[in-house]
């Protein structure tokens, strides 16, 4: 991500070539808080379930090579470049969903689900595929990252790469809620947020692998993800069964007034912002409490290979530089160590 929320346009330019040399970024194509004439964002407005055991869904659109099975919708990475994702055709402006995932294997393997705006709000669950006892939550606030790379934390989810689990993501105007199998690891409010950076405007939602350990990335990305990728040992597989989403607000398109980007900003044709809702508060007292910290060398954030050619993208996921430090917090919980695998 970026440091800054201005100056997009010239931070793309000046690392064009750099861009165009890795396979693994999140873009927005028209960022709503720096550029005027955005379209609004479809709405969703209402819920939906996905079961991608039975074929394509023409909720999502593809790019790269997703295939479908009796497992759900399978992205492989097979060689370097390989970067297969699905992405939803509408935004969502609060609401649930629920991802029912089984991680790819291999090191230096990513396999991701995110929610992630025009502005570059996101909401993110990764597994990396040397590591078959954690999941990754993350979140980011318009690509801001000058706090440094401290918000990702560690839940165990034994068994991510050998059975399907059940990893949601509950997000409101007032607090965001991870669970694993209907278990809640982590729960943060907006206050407790980095300041200004809680993410608060319409989402859509994405899906796929990379090849963090591509010998071609950065060092301190390669490191994060695992080691350098073997791809003569693949192919590696993430498997996606299914997906819930319920839509709080509702409508046929949500739209940006002015550059505050905060909720109360957002507007909707035809509907209501929380028009259904506002989640479930879940009390701080049954959330696990944070630990310990442990360092790391890379931000956690999806990429699927953005559209680098376009002056207007912006940067997200990765430290600009491959020796950027980033801090992961690590989340011990009694109650998420019994998870089946």
């Amino acid at each position: 991500m970026h440091t800054t929320v201005t100056g997009s346009v010239l931070a793309a330019l000046a690392l064009s070539s750099l861009l165009a040399t890795t396979t693994a970024q999140t873009y927005s194509t028209c960022n709503p808080l720096q550029q005027s004439g955005c379209p609004a964002d479809p709405a969703l407005g209402r819920s939906v379930d996905v079961e991608f055991t039975s074929g394509s869904s023409s909720e999502f659109m593809a790019s790269g090579a997703v295939s479908y099975t009796s497992d759900g919708a399978a992205f492989t990475i097979s060689q370097h470049g390989d970067a297969p994702t699905l992405s939803s055709k509408w935004y969502i402006m609060f609401g649930h969903v629920d991802f029912v995932v089984k991680a790819a294997p291999g090191t230096g393997i990513v396999s991701a689900a995110i929610l992630q705006s025009d502005c570059l709000d996101e909401i993110d669950w990764e597994w990396v595929g040397g590591d078959d006892s954690q999941a990754q939550s993350n979140y980011f606030g318009k690509g801001i990252t000058t706090t440094g790379y401290n918000r990702g934390a560690y839940h165990g989810a034994p068994g991510n790469h050998d059975g399907f689990h059940t990893y949601s993501i509950d997000w409101t105007a007032d607090q965001i809620v991870w669970s694993i199998d209907g278990q809640t690891v982590r729960a943060m409010t907006q206050s407790q947020a980095e300041a200004g950076q809680y993410p608060q405007t319409p989402m859509y939602v994405k899906l796929g692998a990379w090849a963090g350990g591509d010998p071609s990335n950065p060092e301190g990305t390669i490191t994060w993800a695992g080691g350098v990728t073997d791809y003569s040992a693949g192919p590696f597989t993430m498997y996606v069964r299914s997906i819930h989403v319920t839509d709080y607000s509702t409508g046929s398109q949500y739209s940006y007034s002015g550059t505050s980007g905060t909720w109360q900003s957002i507007s909707s044709n035809g509907g209501q912002i929380n028009g259904q809702g506002n989640g479930a508060q879940v009390s701080s007292d049954s959330v696990p409490a944070v630990t310990s910290s442990v360092p790391n060398s890379a931000p956690l954030a999806f990429g699927n290979g953005g559209d680098s050619s376009s002056v207007t993208a912006t940067r997200t996921g990765w430290p600009w530089s491959g020796t950027a430090t980033a801090t992961v917090e690590s989340v011990v919980s009694s109650s998420t160590s019994g998870l089946a695998s």
